[in-house]
């Protein structure tokens, strides 16, 4: 079974994908692509039958030789961004509290409206009752209509132990130190990328829990700035190209 500190190999598709993704904005000429995605040991040929592919399932958007992310994608990106800087608030103890009240939801539905809360960083407590500390903004109004109800509360138990009911806090540091350390031990290029795309992904798993109730040390911070900083590198071969 894969985990998430067994890299996912490079391919032709997840080079342009990860490129466009840490890109602002989200564009970049064919012949950029193509000279970047040489250094990472994808040849020529196959990042141009990946380009045309996307172009064909409405990833990308390619004019006058410059490819960008698709609306999807652009949405996607946005997320990426919340989780690698999110915006917190001072918390006062308050946690915010989502209850699906709805009923005869289809699976697709019942699918989307637990990503829709996973999102938003919310851990199911018990089936429909999601929650977590109240400091971040919850966008309660963009929640699909009608099938949830939200609350502020403030649990009568330790908050610490609650937090620590709902998100495997240790495995999560575990591995945020296992990336960390594979990203500053890659010997090449291809494995600098490819440790910085799955630092991305455990990035956008990581709850972002007030100080209070995180174990110390708690890896997060570094693990941001070792992608912020890896982020740069590419910033400046982009512009060197």
């Amino acid at each position: 079974m894969r985990t998430e500190t067994d890299l996912r190999p490079l391919t032709a598709r997840s080079v342009v994908l990860s490129l466009l993704l840490g890109a602002d904005p989200p564009e970049l000429p064919g012949r950029d692509l193509v000279r970047l995605a040489g250094l990472l040991g994808v040849g020529e040929s196959a990042l141009r039958v990946a380009l045309t592919r996307m172009v064909g399932a409405g990833d990308l958007v390619r004019a006058d030789g410059v490819h960008r992310l698709s609306d999807r994608l652009v949405e996607r990106q946005r997320r990426q961004n919340t989780a690698l800087n999110p915006e917190t608030t001072d918390w006062d103890g308050d946690w915010n509290c989502v209850v699906v009240t709805a009923t005869g939801r289809s699976p697709a539905d019942r699918a989307a409206l637990r990503t829709a809360l996973t999102d938003r960083r919310l851990a199911e407590l018990r089936e429909g009752v999601w929650l977590r500390p109240a400091n971040l903004p919850l966008d309660a109004p963009a929640l699909p209509t009608g099938l949830v109800q939200a609350f502020r509360a403030r649990p009568e138990a330790d908050p610490a132990m609650l937090a620590s009911t709902l998100w495997d806090l240790a495995a999560w540091s575990t591995t945020a130190n296992t990336l960390h350390d594979l990203h500053r031990r890659a010997a090449t290029p291809a494995e600098r990328f490819t440790a910085a795309a799955a630092i991305v992904r455990h990035l956008a798993a990581d709850p972002v829990l007030p100080l209070p109730l995180l174990p110390e040390p708690w890896p997060a911070a570094d693990l941001r700035a070792a992608y912020s900083d890896y982020r740069a590198e590419l910033t400046a071969l982009r512009s060197a190209l």
